[in-house]
């Protein structure tokens, strides 16, 4: 007991000192960007993206009311569901309630050369209607929004796996030595704005210098990212020099690889006391890009975070995720929709066109959608959650643009052709970074792990180009 109080007591007072130098928990969060065995012996086969960038619509859009539209639901709304289709399944909280349908509750149209169906609460993202691929047949296994997240983040409910976002970063390293490898910014509106946990980007059992880093989408991204008064940038660097070499003399005892993280990430901390300031001065950016995404820079708006993941991507970053958080509507679904929509739509679109235009589009994956989808059967006048059929946004490279891939039933309520679970969605994402899923494994507590888990995965072939 008396050593483990040592070496906590030691800890403290040395992240004490750390936060008064000025580098302060950033630096205990930032991670180490250098490459992994899996990059340096070369991935599996050639890769079609190098980098993603997650649109995490928080709290579960409806794909009744966004890219899957139904007329039987039209048709039939108002009456009783089927009872062969809810019968002995899992909903949330119209568990022993009355089932009744609800019909769609905006118009859809067909966009682009493609005819791809999308509600009129997207009306910019519609215009990018032929670089999208709408997989209308996702299904997953938790129906509750935290477990949920769990699970399409790490593909397990078990907490403390590590996240999509950390086994890319372990596999490929970043492109970048100036800015963590995998970059987190939220935002909310429209709806119930359900908490996101930061274990949701956390690196599980993986090094903890794959950790998502989570920047303030206003105000200053990084807290102590500057020096203190009186501390100039060569005093800086002598006082990381001087924590550099006390953490080295306490690896010499302890022979602990996260002293070594550690190491590295008050090195990052210095790194980005340059890259951070440049990374967050919008002032380059042209005013017909700014309009494009309809934000003011630096607002904490999802438009302004979509133009910061852009920067992002510039700059060498692995993995992006944007959490909007907003579209839990289990009441007023159609006002709700129509707001939250309205308040990610534009920065969405101009993401991709944005990206597009610049060359950067053809490689890096853009996934939006939520955790799970809505019910088909009302809850009052919103929808409850469901997991048996939702739809996600897909574009970027490799992708086939202008198409829809699977279907759920006419009710929207099984995914019936052609499904796609979260672990296949899974291997399909580290197939197109160059991995091949069943091969990417981290052996811990004697068991090889992998993101796609022990049961099966395969990946969709019928959305790559």
């Amino acid at each position: 007991m008396a050593i483990v109080s040592a070496m906590t007591s030691d800890h403290l007072a040395r992240r004490t000192f750390l936060k008064r130098a000025g580098v302060g928990s950033v630096a205990l969060a930032s991670m180490l960007n250098e490459r992994t065995s899996l990059a340096s012996e070369g991935i599996h086969h050639p890769p079609r993206i190098k980098r993603v960038i997650h649109l995490c619509m928080a709290g579960g859009p409806s794909h009744l009311e966004t890219f899957d539209y139904k007329p039987e639901l039209a048709r039939l709304d108002g009456q009783p569901m089927p009872e062969s289709l809810t019968k002995g399944q899992p909903i949330a909280q119209l568990q022993n309630k009355a089932l009744r349908v609800m019909g769609p509750q905006h118009a859809f149209a067909k966009h682009g050369k493609s005819g791809l169906e999308i509600s009129s609460v997207l009306p910019h993202l519609s215009k990018m209607a032929d670089d999208l691929c709408v997989v209308k047949s996702m299904h997953t296994e938790q129906i509750n929004h935290d477990p949920a997240h769990t699970f399409f983040n790490t593909g397990t409910a078990i907490s403390g796996r590590p996240s999509m976002g950390s086994w890319v970063l372990y596999g490929l390293g970043a492109e970048t030595q100036d800015l963590p490898g995998f970059i987190v910014l939220t935002s909310e509106g429209g709806g119930q704005s359900q908490p996101i946990s930061s274990r949701q980007w956390h690196s599980g059992f993986l090094p903890s210098r794959v950790q998502g880093v989570q920047l303030h989408a206003s105000g200053n991204p990084v807290h102590y990212v500057g020096n203190p008064a009186g501390v100039n940038h060569s005093q800086q660097r002598d006082i990381v020099d001087a924590v550099a070499r006390i953490n080295m003399h306490r690896n010499e005892t302890l022979q602990d690889p996260e002293i070594a993280t550690r190491i590295s990430a008050y090195e990052m901390a210095f790194r980005m006391q340059t890259s951070v300031p440049e990374l967050t001065d919008m002032t380059d950016e042209p005013d017909h890009i700014v309009k494009m995404y309809g934000c003011t820079p630096g607002d904490g708006t999802f438009g302004s975070n979509c133009l910061m993941a852009r920067r992002l991507a510039e700059r060498g970053v692995r993995f992006i995720q944007l959490y909007h958080r907003g579209w839990d509507h289990h009441g007023g679904v159609k006002r709700g929709t129509e707001k939250t929509g309205s308040l990610v739509d534009q920065g969405s679109a101009a993401l991709i066109q944005d990206l597009k235009q610049r060359g950067m589009l053809d490689d890096t994956l853009i996934v939006w959608g939520g955790e799970f989808g809505r019910t088909p059967m009302a809850q009052g006048d919103g929808r409850d959650h469901h997991i048996k059929g939702f739809s996600i946004c897909l574009a970027g490279g490799g992708i086939k643009g202008g198409t829809s891939y699977g279907a759920t039933d006419e009710f929207g309520y099984n995914a019936v052709k052609d499904p796609v679970h979260v672990r296949d969605f899974h291997a399909t994402m580290l197939h197109m970074l160059g991995i091949d899923h069943n091969r990417f494994t981290y052996k811990f507590q004697g068991l090889d792990f992998k993101l796609t888990g022990v049961e099966e995965a395969h990946v969709v072939d019928g959305i790559l180009s």
